[in-house]
């Protein structure tokens, strides 16, 4: 009944989400002040063209996910995980998106990242659900900070609460507000180097929680970037867009290299979500540095395709982690090394699984296809010859595009032909059982809208349109996402319509074809297959996750830095004949390993001093007291 309910409420919390949403995106909805909420400003809610883009989207994830949850939760027993808090979850990140005013926003905030704190933690008996809750805490608690800061000082600076009052503030005001904001926001998206806790907080919650974190979440960070950094202070000058042009490209690449040897598939597609939002910010910086340089065009379809990619973005990773947890849930497992044999005991899982990593990979029927399209077009299409900066930045960009989208096809191509393909290489994988009709409805409605994405994004052109007319980088350009998605002001067209119709056309001919052929050829005996001598093909035979991703780990070996040993066991009679060869690899994340670890060494070492410190001692309490007001009156004097 907890799961009927919990389930049943987070689609119901959702879909009001998504009427809002609308309603603020092509009309107006009415704001709303409670003043007994909150002393002195009040709670002050106001949903506008942004907010109602994002609301939209975060209740839209939220409706399959609701109904995802009602047989996963029977399935996995989830006796201890406190189910009510997921639509509180969804209330509070719809909370965000509708804040009208900084009080209001942080209060959202602040109830988001506990809510969601609580869900990650749901199984805290497991000692890596704790080590990831500490990691998550601390760092969403830190990037609170740098937000809180950072819009304190815009409010002191513009003289107003409420966004629509905000007044003019100073170039060196905006400057601050920048860094602090994007640090904060960028630790909530998941950029680089403030996203260690994103590839451990998703792998160990709930898929269900894995999926709104993932798909919805780290979405809000992109909207406070584009919230008070571009609408109510853009499009800022050129170092803005460069610096958010590097930061998106670093953690792009950097987040799909680490989900290219990744064994572990929930913790592969938290790498790919960092991927995707570096994605997201290198098309908002390339928008601001390109308006900047007067290439309003470009400027228009790079945020566009951040906008698009980010609508993607939640369809295909809802799917991608409702698919996975379907997997947990049958399995047990995570690990792509012991999978395998899934299409056989699990074909719709299989297929909707699929439709998530076609998106993933930002090919043609993928839902990422026509928003990383219009990116590289809005890159290679600039006047680079007028502008130094742009001609230097604009190449590097592509080329960074270029190597995220490469590596993504192998690492989905990894993820779903290694777990879901082939022989299942133990027997949970070989006795699992397709998921519950319920499970199957969450993801076949979230595969509906990658399909929906991927062959008429025409069905979203208009609400995109109206959210592009208000943003600085991209006002004043008439963007046409039609059945025809063609570029303003450049040259170029698409028609995803008719390239999903001619893919279609083309396997279903060769498949006509291979049948006509075989009917034909005259029959011929049946012959076993021939193994150069060895037994029948088995599991051992075939690719594991690790020794698929080995060739990418050593290529970008200085980057990844694994940690590998083989051990050779010889035949007791012989030393030259081999008994059994055992690989082993570990790849940690180097900038956990570079940049935490170290801090974390220093923070606990400071505290063993403090922890020395305090003996009992009342009598040394009172001289330190005694010394610390010495030392403020000297400074004073």
């Amino acid at each position: 009944m907890d799961a009927l309910f919990a389930g049943l409420a987070t689609s119901v919390v959702g879909a009001v989400g998504v009427a809002i949403g609308l309603a603020g995106l092509f009309g107006t909805v009415r704001p709303v002040r409670i003043g007994w909420l909150l002393p002195l400003s009040g709670v002050y809610l106001e949903v506008d063209r942004v907010g109602g883009w994002f609301m939209a989207v975060t209740g839209a994830v939220a409706v399959p996910v609701g109904l995802y949850l009602i047989g996963y939760a029977r399935r996995e027993h989830l006796g201890r995980v406190p189910l009510w808090v997921l639509p509180v979850f969804v209330a509070t990140m719809l909370a965000v998106t509708a804040a009208g005013s900084v009080t209001t926003f942080l209060l959202a905030w602040e109830a988001m990242a506990i809510a969601s704190l609580v869900l990650v933690l749901a199984e805290h008996r497991r000692a890596a659900v704790r080590a990831a809750g500490v990691f998550y805490a601390v760092l969403t608690q830190l990037g609170f900070v740098a937000v809180l800061v950072g819009l304190l000082v815009a409010s002191a600076a513009a003289g107003a609460d409420r966004f629509g009052e905000f007044g003019a503030v100073a170039d060196a005001t905006k400057n601050v507000v920048f860094v602090l904001t994007v640090a904060g926001f960028g630790a909530k998206a998941g950029l680089v180097p403030l996203h260690a806790w994103l590839p451990r907080a998703h792998p160990e919650a709930p898929s269900p929680v894995s999926a709104l974190m993932s798909a919805t979440m780290v979405n809000l960070g992109i909207y406070g970037i584009v919230r008070f950094d571009l609408l109510m202070f853009g499009p800022g000058p050129r170092w803005w867009g460069l610096a958010l042009l590097v930061l998106g490209a670093t953690t792009a690449v950097y987040g799909i290299l680490q989900a290219s040897v990744a064994t572990d598939l929930k913790r592969l597609l938290a790498y790919s979500t960092t991927e995707n939002m570096g994605l997201i910010v290198l098309a908002l910086g390339a928008s601001t540095m390109l308006a900047d340089a007067g290439s309003t065009g470009a400027a228009t379809v790079a945020m566009a395709a951040a906008l698009l990619h980010l609508v993607a973005h939640a369809a295909f990773k809802c799917l991608g982690f409702l698919a996975a947890g379907s997997v947990l849930a049958a399995t047990g497992l995570r690990d792509l090394d012991l999978l395998g044999g899934l299409a056989r005991r699990m074909p719709a899982t299989t297929t909707l699984f699929g439709i998530a990593a076609l998106g993933a990979s930002g090919l043609p029927l993928g839902a990422g296809f026509v928003s990383e399209w219009l990116l590289v077009q809005s890159l290679i299409h600039t006047a680079r010859q007028q502008d130094p900066v742009v001609a230097l930045a604009a190449p590097l960009a592509v080329g960074a595009v270029a190597l995220t989208a490469g590596l993504g096809v192998a690492t989905m191509v990894k993820a779903f032909g290694i777990g879901f393909l082939a022989r299942p290489r133990s027997d949970a994988a070989a006795q699992a059982h397709e998921a519950p009709a319920t499970m199957l409805t969450g993801m076949v409605i979230a595969a509906g809208a990658c399909a929906v994405l991927a062959v008429a994004p025409l069905s979203i052109g208009a609400g995109l349109r109206r959210v592009l007319a208000v943003l600085p980088a991209a006002r004043g350009v008439h963007f046409d996402l039609g059945v025809t998605v063609r570029l303003p002001g450049l040259s170029g067209s698409i028609v995803p319509g008719a390239i999903a119709t001619s893919l279609v056309v083309a396997v279903l001919t060769a498949v006509g074809v291979s049948g006509w052929r075989s009917r034909r050829r005259p029959a011929t005996a049946v012959l076993p297959l021939w193994a150069c001598g060895a037994d029948q093909p088995n599991a051992r035979m075939q690719y594991t996750a690790t020794s698929f991703g080995e060739p990418l780990q050593r290529v970008f070996d200085d980057v990844l830095r694994p940690d590998t040993d083989i051990e050779i066991t010889h035949h007791a009679e012989s030393r030259y004949l081999v008994d059994r060869v055992a690989y082993h690899a570990r790849i940690s994340d180097a900038v956990e390993e570079r940049l935490y670890r170290p801090v974390v060494r220093v923070i606990r070492q400071a505290a063993w001093l403090v922890a020395r410190a305090h003996t009992g001692s009342v009598h040394l309490y009172l001289a330190y007291g005694a010394i610390g007001v010495l030392i403020a009156l000297v400074v004073a004097r």
